[in-house]
């Protein structure tokens, strides 16, 4: 595991850190963020690639000048940022469903969906305080005694934290 220098302040130098039930829960949000980020790279490589010169008919020899198309070195770099996105997908794919699986171990309903919402729907407090057509006070006393009773799988600082 690699340890940023944040959570090598918590936890202490040399020492494991261990995420509380929010990080661990936000590890998907950040991903998704991290994905868009990527797919908009992608984009912009995409438009450059589209935005081929037209070839020169001079008649000149330059030996040191490249004989591939420059257009072929970001097409090289599309197949790599797809790459990255891919991996990145299939991890956000893995870790929806260990959030997933983690918050239903939740034994309160009321606690469960707010973690839902929060955490696998991306809603806001108003969004999810409408939904359950209660005040967001309580929203957030439920959310609080859910983040209580979250247990954050062991391994979980491990796997997605770092990007």
């Amino acid at each position: 595991m690699i340890v940023t220098s944040t959570e090598e302040r918590k936890a202490g130098k040399g020492a494991r850190y261990k995420m509380d039930a929010h990080e661990y829960l936000s590890q998907a949000y950040r991903l998704e963020q991290r994905i868009q980020i990527r797919m908009e790279e992608l984009k912009n490589l995409r438009a450059l690639a589209e935005d081929v010169g037209a070839p020169g008919f001079e008649e000149h020899y330059n030996p040191n000048h490249p004989t591939e198309a420059s257009f072929t070195k970001t097409l090289e770099r599309i197949w790599e940022k797809e790459q990255e996105v891919n991996e990145e997908l299939n991890d956000l794919i893995r870790l929806r469903g260990e959030i997933q699986q983690t918050i239903n171990q939740v034994e309160d309903v009321d606690e469960r969906l707010i973690l839902t919402y929060r955490y696998l729907k991306n809603c806001s407090w108003n969004q999810i305080s409408d939904e359950l057509c209660v005040s967001d006070r309580t929203i957030r006393r439920w959310y609080n005694n859910a983040l209580s009773h979250v247990e954050v799988p062991p391994r979980s600082s491990e796997n997605f934290q770092n990007g």
